[in-house]
């Protein structure tokens, strides 16, 4: 698709050469596109590149940490790369005899990939693969402190382009410094836009005049109903909301307990290394994290134990115990809640190893205390549950606003797909209109392809009008 330009840019120029690169790209076959998409998960896969990255992700961000950006770099894209293992994405790729249907799968174009700097490599390799499956193109548009990372990591998939003759302008970086215009020209210009991160920045992609797709904002609650275990609940969770010092927006970031369990799920999670806070506690924290209103650059990404130490220095008189917390090398931070809304900010997202914890006499009151908190913030993204009864999860799937159910799960792992469940890996959830979102999937290759229905005659079958309209006349007459 061609875009008329007034005026020559340096981003009009980059998006020229991507498609001058996607038109060779779009006459290769299935084999070749594979083989182009394998190369681009070996370039951040292979061991020392996956470790250079996330090294330089956490040096430059200063969120996350080394160890668990290295698992999620290789996990995901190891995990991609399953889904998209013999998935058909170039010319025919379904037929239907019965129905006279043939799908065909097109390229989009040119994709605008817009990325966080809360994963800045896991994210822009996820997208990139995800589109060159589709034969398109990509260009990357990453958060300012995220650009040197998804820099490298392009790198090191032209390298592997070279050695199977792929045009490196296939895969591009929107050159620094990154701007609001900058990212702006090229939303405009391109095919799709896809974007994961702030809200501010998805509002942009749906208001960019190009076709887009955006996730909503994270802000996951979990529940622990009187019939789960206990000990293996308080294990996932706690695996869940420590990975990459809680930057997934799938990390839980509330957990609302029913009174029978309350105390053993307190405890448990005081074994693995939780620490409840005293109120006072809480006032100093909810003032370092929300200084002006905005959550704190102070705790994003930041460890239990480094928020403790920030704590401290701002807490005079609770210096020591702030001290002692930190020296305990705690893993989570709890603190008690029962509010929702700007007034109670601890009911959203916190993007921090932070927990708010809520009470809830059963199941019933702890699904509306869900609720309530989505209609605060985090409304379409996805709910956790432990529990016993199956029946638990349909009914919030029901009666919730949200696009998951993670059940009996470590909640960040399992959201974004996972070998031990059924999810298309990804690093980008649909949230649905709940969430101000034009989709409710885990965002895979097929939102990345337009697709051609050939249609042919079928034998015609007619209803009768008593097919259609029988029952309703039956029990309404027919007037």
């Amino acid at each position: 698709m061609e875009h008329p330009n007034t005026l020559s840019s340096p981003i009009a120029e980059l998006v020229a050469r991507a498609r001058a690169a996607q038109r060779i790209y779009e006459t290769w076959s299935q084999a070749q596109v594979d083989t182009a998409v394998v190369a681009a998960g070996w370039a951040i896969i292979e061991p020392a590149r996956n470790r250079e990255l996330a090294e330089l992700a956490v040096a430059d961000t200063g969120v996350g940490n080394v160890e668990d950006k290295v698992r999620k770099n290789h996990r995901k894209t190891f995990g991609l790369l399953r889904d998209l293992h013999d998935a058909r994405s170039v010319g025919v790729i379904a037929e239907d005899p019965a129905r006279g249907i043939v799908e065909i799968a097109r390229p989009v174009g040119v994709v605008c990939a817009i990325t966080p700097s809360t994963n800045p490599g896991a994210t822009p390799a996820n997208k990139i693969i995800n589109a060159l499956k589709g034969r398109n193109a990509v260009i990357v548009a990453p958060s300012p402190k995220g650009w040197s990372t998804a820099a490298r990591l392009i790198e090191f998939i032209h390298a592997q382009f070279d050695r199977i003759g792929a045009p490196r302008d296939l895969v591009q970086l929107l050159p620094a410094p990154v701007s609001k215009q900058s990212t702006a020209e090229l939303m405009r210009l391109c095919d799709l836009v896809v974007a994961t991160g702030s809200q501010a920045n998805v509002r942009a992609a749906y208001a960019s005049g190009t076709p887009a797709f955006g996730v909503g904002a994270g802000n996951v609650a979990g529940i622990v109903d009187e019939t789960a275990d206990v000990e293996a609940a308080a294990d996932r969770i706690v695996r869940s909301k420590t990975f990459d010092n809680a930057t997934s927006c799938s990390s839980e970031n509330s957990l609302v307990v029913v009174d029978a369990v309350r105390a053993k799920m307190l405890s448990a999670l005081k074994d693995r290394g939780a620490v409840m806070l005293a109120d006072a506690q809480k006032a100093t924290l909810q003032k370092l994290m929300w200084p002006e209103g905005k959550l704190s650059a102070a705790v994003i990404g930041q460890s239990a134990r480094v928020i403790a130490e920030r704590a401290a220095e701002v807490d005079g008189a609770n210096r020591a115990a702030w001290q002692a917390i930190a020296e305990a090398d705690p893993r989570i931070l709890m603190v008690a809640e029962d509010g929702v809304g700007h007034d109670h900010p601890f009911s959203g997202e916190k993007l921090s190893p932070v927990l708010a914890v809520y009470a809830a006499r059963d199941f019933d009151e702890a699904a509306a205390t869900v609720a309530r908190i989505y209609s605060y913030e985090g409304a379409g993204h996805s709910v956790g549950l432990h529990s016993a009864v199956p029946e638990r999860a349909l009914s919030l799937g029901l009666t919730l606003p949200v696009s998951r159910v993670i059940v009996d799960q470590a909640h960040c792992i399992a959201t974004g797909g996972s070998f031990d469940n059924g999810l298309p890996f990804s690093l980008s959830m649909g949230c649905g209109t709940w969430g101000r979102n034009n989709f409710s999937d885990n965002m895979n290759y097929r939102h990345y392809l337009n697709i051609t229905r050939v249609s042919r005659p079928i034998p015609e079958v007619v209803p009768s009008e008593e097919d259609i309209f029988g029952a309703f006349f039956a029990s309404h007459g027919a007037k």
